[in-house]
């Protein structure tokens, strides 16, 4: 236990709501090896917040309004940030995990995981090693061996998303605000989508989409 807390590892909270805020500086300001730098409220307010306290790691949760967690993720890793980002939310469904890890986090719990594991996911995370819920592993890898994985390169969870819409005749300034990201995020991800598909334009993606089955 002498060489876990030896090092004091510094983090930042990213979380909508105060009460989880609260409760996660209170589980470790008292532990020995840790200090809370400070809270954000949204991924917008917690990249800035990274950016100007370098903390080791980030518990970043990941549905919140005015700026959602993996576009947070995808920012600091644009950025070159050394922050590892270590996801804690409730949520465990495709939706939410694929894109997470695809933008950079280290690691994925949930919010009910021990206290004990807490910690150790946060001491892994600053070491840079990925922590993942049991959960969350088997899903990755029921992933990993899928067949549409061995094929064409898939569309992430949040690129679906985004052609779904793109389908519906949405604007990329709509679509970024029903998907709480920038304008620039969705241009991205039309530019991986169209490189995946082998699609030229909007037009074209979304029947290629529709031919493989990924919409419809």
């Amino acid at each position: 236990m002498a060489d876990e807390t030896a090092r004091t590892i510094t983090l930042i909270v990213v979380d909508d709501h105060p009460v989880v805020r609260d409760g996660l500086r209170g589980m470790f300001e008292p532990a020995p090896g840790f200090e809370v730098l400070g809270e954000a409220a949204d991924g917008v307010a917690g990249v800035d917040l990274a950016t100007r306290l370098d903390p080791d790691v980030v518990l970043m949760d990941l549905r919140m309004p005015g700026g959602g967690g993996v576009a947070a993720i995808a920012e600091l890793t644009r950025r070159g940030a050394r922050s590892k980002v270590l996801v804690l939310t409730t949520y465990d469904t495709d939706s939410d995990t694929l894109p997470a890890i695809e933008a950079g986090a280290t690691g994925y719990l949930l919010k009910d995981a021990p206290r004990e594991e807490l910690f150790t996911a946060v001491r892994a995370a600053a070491d840079g090693r990925t922590v993942l819920s049991p959960a969350v592993a088997s899903r990755l890898l029921a992933r990993v061996r899928s067949p549409a994985a061995a094929g064409h390169e898939a569309l992430s969870a949040r690129e679906r998303e985004v052609l779904e819409l793109v389908a519906k005749g949405t604007s990329n300034r709509e679509i970024a605000a029903e998907l709480f990201i920038s304008e620039a995020t969705v241009k991205s991800h039309l530019t991986h989508i169209f490189a995946k598909l082998g699609a030229k334009d909007r037009a074209a993606a979304v029947a290629t989409a529709y031919e493989r089955g990924i919409l419809g």
